[in-house]
């Protein structure tokens, strides 16, 4: 069980001409994990869960208590997602599946292959309003050894039908977030440097892919999207873009980033997951 700290301000440098943001007072939630990420917010019952993935570890956090374990021997869970029913999808690398976890705790396994072939270490993930699930499958270091697939993948678990390949990359794509009307799907590429766009109709099939924010500096991992529409990439700190791609806004952090996304009730808390320690950030001048 982890205590929550004092606040901390972390280093931080302000993009010019981005006043209207002011600066990001983070304070920490917890710290001394292993590698933390997968940051999700549950909607119905107001908790966050995030991953420590080399403790096969997901822990849980209810504003106003400590930090708790909500799932030990969890396979090297990686990206989280709620739906809004409550509940909770995980994306485990070790058993290269994803998983979804019902509010008894019965566990259900939704992917693990792909064309007969197991899938590589399923990453990133987001449902739908409708259902949908959307999940990235990349391959970082030693995952790369056991692959079977000879491409990095994004699918599309609908509600009804099977799994669809929505793209396959010679790359690694990595974070993937829906826009607030759901007509959009955002996807970082870790290799490209680059964050993708789709557009998707009423049933949430995707088309149109194209490149809409190109040479970001560093490595982007996770990405969020706030409900203006605006999205939050971590790769050197955060960048903060239009819709269209603008970037309005950078906050530099001394740690590289996994993961990040909005909570509590108003959904203006911004947490992020640096190296061992989670943080957060209240929005309230955004």
């Amino acid at each position: 069980m982890m205590r929550r700290t004092p606040s901390l301000l972390l280093a931080i440098a302000v993009f010019a001409g981005a006043q209207e943001f002011g600066d990001f007072k983070f304070e920490h939630l917890g710290k001394g994990y292993r590698f933390t990420e997968g940051l999700a917010w549950n909607p119905k019952d107001q908790y966050l869960v995030f991953s420590d993935t080399p403790s096969d570890r997901l822990l849980k956090w209810v504003p106003g208590s400590e930090i708790a374990t909500l799932r030990s021997d969890a396979n090297g869970p990686a990206g989280n997602a709620f739906d809004l029913q409550g509940r909770l999808y995980t994306c485990e690398t070790r058993t290269r599946r994803v998983t979804r976890t019902d509010r008894t705790g019965k566990i259900e396994v939704l992917a693990e292959k792909w064309d007969g072939k197991r899938l590589n270490a399923p990453n990133g993930i987001v449902v739908a309003k409708n259902g949908g699930v959307y999940f990235t499958d990349p391959a970082f270091g030693s995952q790369s050894d056991h692959r079977e697939l000879d491409f990095h993948g994004v699918y599309y678990l609908p509600v009804k039908g099977p799994m669809a390949l929505v793209a396959k990359y010679a790359s690694r794509p990595h974070g993937i977030a829906l826009s607030p009307n759901n007509r959009a799907l955002y996807i970082t590429n870790a290799d490209d440097h680059n964050v993708r766009v789709f557009d998707l109709d009423k049933n949430g099939e995707p088309s149109n892919e194209r490149v809409l924010i190109a040479k970001i500096e560093g490595v982007p991992s996770g990405i969020a999207v706030d409900e203006k529409g605006l999205l939050y990439v971590l790769s050197n700190g955060v960048s903060i873009y239009t819709p269209e791609g603008k970037r309005l806004h950078h906050v530099d952090l001394r740690e590289r980033s996994a993961a990040c996304t909005f909570g509590e009730g108003d959904m203006k808390s911004l947490f992020l997951a640096s190296s061992g320690d989670v943080f957060r950030a209240r929005m309230d001048n955004k």
